[in-house]
């Protein structure tokens, strides 16, 4: 008789995988640029990532999130926010591979490509601890719109070394950024701001004021949105000031949130706190949105990765777990569904990239040497840095929009995958849940950025960078050449196209992951994305793709 106490039918824990050399869908994302595909620092990442170190530090960093210290033991205000030992072990490493700003002073070919695709790999260890990380290498193209300041901040923002101490900025080895841009009477809506900033001289303002978000609270800079004479403005905001006396700044509280428990998010004050002006009076949302931007684009990369361990631990889960005569796995409807989430994560990663990739192009450092995948096309090549800035201006908006929007759906599939098991935080997979939803509410929720697609394409250099991408797949599938005529048809009421916004984002989105799966992937993902997605074979949630789908040459794909 067998024991009733052995434990049996159970999957072994995930661990000494690497994250990179298994995904497929990221190396022909990466192929057609000299060298990333074997990238060794990539690998390096990857490994980490998926080691048993890496995963003994992720859930106890959100079992213990930060707590706040308003006060030392004397009384004196010190306003820190004290965190879990493996935050600052998981903090460590991503700032160690570079994470954060090193791409802005590297001369590596293709450097934001190549720390887009590790922040898609970190993020899969532990994604609170991104945010800090992600603030920083979205604050160096803002603080570019000064020359002194960018020289004072840039170098120790790009630091790989990770410097807790609170000293001027001189006097630290590296440094963190963080932002506030919204207000309680606000929210997305910055132009009602009402936190003021006085003029004492020199580029020196005085703010006086509230912020109701302010990300990372325990980081050494920020940007900030506030009231100038001349209107709205940016300034850029120490914690400690050149003279080692600390700067203003009142944390209230944090934030009791459903996720991203890792991560701090604060309310502020400021009481006098000194702030020096970024770009000019009244200019504020201008110099601030190239921070915006890179922002967004780590959403698109952090729900990507999302979406891509829910999958991993779905598969692995459904590989070892035995029921009704066979492995999960091998069962029809299973195959369907995990096939299913396979095709969206790969949609995810070939579309963050290629955004990753345009960043490269547009800042006139693109990817340099030959390579191929697919067609041998590198994306972008031969474009100039004008028309990859109008692809990212159009591109952006659409894929933070579809690739945020979806991640819920698809890691609420993968839990289910798991059952029972992953409803328990053991698992990691809760985890993944709570996060799954953050990425389409930061920097512009999925109306704000169905919004701005229909703003991008007011300008006609936008829509002509999107129909050049569908170009190059022209006649290779009529069904993605049906969606396009669609998209095309939309496009004729621009004007009155408000209520239709999401539809339109949904469909453009999808067209051009469709087109990058037709470039870069194999034919059985291709064809099994352009059915389902865009030639309506498919009964609207996860497993429903056609009966007639490789599903197993999908998943050996999705991980070998």
């Amino acid at each position: 008789m067998a024991d009733p106490f052995a434990v049996t039918n159970q999957a072994p824990p995930l661990r000494g995988v690497n994250f990179f050399t298994q995904d497929a869908a990221l190396g022909d994302a990466l192929r057609p640029y000299a060298g990333l595909a074997d990238d060794p620092g990539l690998h390096r990442i990857g490994e980490l990532a998926g080691s048993e170190e890496a995963r003994a530090h992720a859930l106890p960093a959100n079992q213990n999130p930060p707590v706040l210290r308003t006060h030392d033991r004397y009384g004196n205000r010190i306003d820190e926010v004290e965190f879990h030992p493996s935050w600052h072990w998981l903090m460590e490493q991503a700032v160690g591979f570079g994470l954060q700003a090193a791409p802005w002073t590297s001369d590596r070919p293709s450097p934001h490509l190549t720390r887009a695709a590790g922040f898609y790999l970190w993020s899969q260890v532990e994604p609170g601890h991104g945010c800090p990380i992600s603030m920083t290498y979205a604050a160096v193209p803002a603080l570019r719109a000064d020359e002194g300041l960018a020289k004072e901040w840039v170098p120790q923002l790009a630091s790989t070394e990770y410097d807790v101490r609170r000293l001027p900025v001189a006097q630290k080895s590296g440094v963190l950024a963080g932002m506030g841009m919204t207000e309680k009477q606000g929210g997305s809506d910055v132009r009602a701001n009402l936190t003021t900033a006085t003029p004492v001289g020199d580029g020196e303002y005085q703010l006086n004021g509230h912020k109701w978000f302010c990300s990372a609270p325990q980081v050494d800079v920020f940007l900030v949105l506030a009231q100038a004479p001349d209107g709205l403005s940016c300034f850029v905001v120490p914690r400690v000031l050149a003279d080692g006396n600390r700067n203003p700044f009142a944390l209230q509280r944090l934030k009791d949130k459903l996720g991203n428990r890792s991560n701090a998010s604060s309310e502020v004050e400021f009481h006098g706190t000194i702030g020096y002006r970024l770009g000019e009076e009244g200019a504020g949302v201008r110099t601030i949105i190239e921070m915006v931007a890179a922002t967004r684009l780590d959403c698109v990369l952090g729900s990507a990765a999302l979406q891509r361990r829910a999958l991993v631990e779905a598969i692995w889960h459904t590989r070892h777990r035995n029921a009704f005569g066979g492995l999960l796995a091998d069962k029809p409807a299973m195959q369907n569904v995990l096939a299913d989430l396979a095709i969206e994560s790969e949609a995810a990663t070939a579309l963050a990239m290629r955004l990753a990739a345009a960043v490269d192009t547009s800042r006139a450092a693109g990817p340099r040497g030959g390579g191929g995948a697919g067609n041998g096309e590198v994306p972008g090549a031969g474009r100039s840095a004008e028309q990859e800035a109008a692809f990212r201006r159009i591109a952006l908006p659409l894929a933070k929009f579809w690739v945020c929007k979806r991640t819920p759906f698809m890691v609420a599939e993968a839990l289910e995958c798991l059952g029972g098991n992953g409803y328990v935080e053991e698992s990691g997979l809760p985890l993944l849940y709570r996060e799954s939803p953050l990425n389409s509410i930061w920097e512009g929720s999925g109306n704000v950025n169905a919004l701005d697609v229909l703003r991008a394409l007011r300008r006609p250099e936008s829509l002509d960078a999107w129909l050049t991408e569908m170009a190059a797949v022209q006649g290779a599938d009529a069904r993605l050449d049906a969606a396009v005529n669609d998209v095309l048809q939309a496009l004729a009421d621009i004007e009155n196209a408000e209520a239709g916004a999401r539809r339109l984002a949904a469909l453009m989105a999808l067209c051009l992951q469709g087109s990058l799966l037709i470039r870069y992937s194999t034919p059985a993902v291709a064809d099994a994305f352009v059915a389902s997605r865009l030639a309506n074979d498919w009964g609207g949630v996860f497993g429903t793709l056609p009966r007639t789908t490789p599903f197993p040459l999908i998943l050996e794909r999705a991980v070998g």
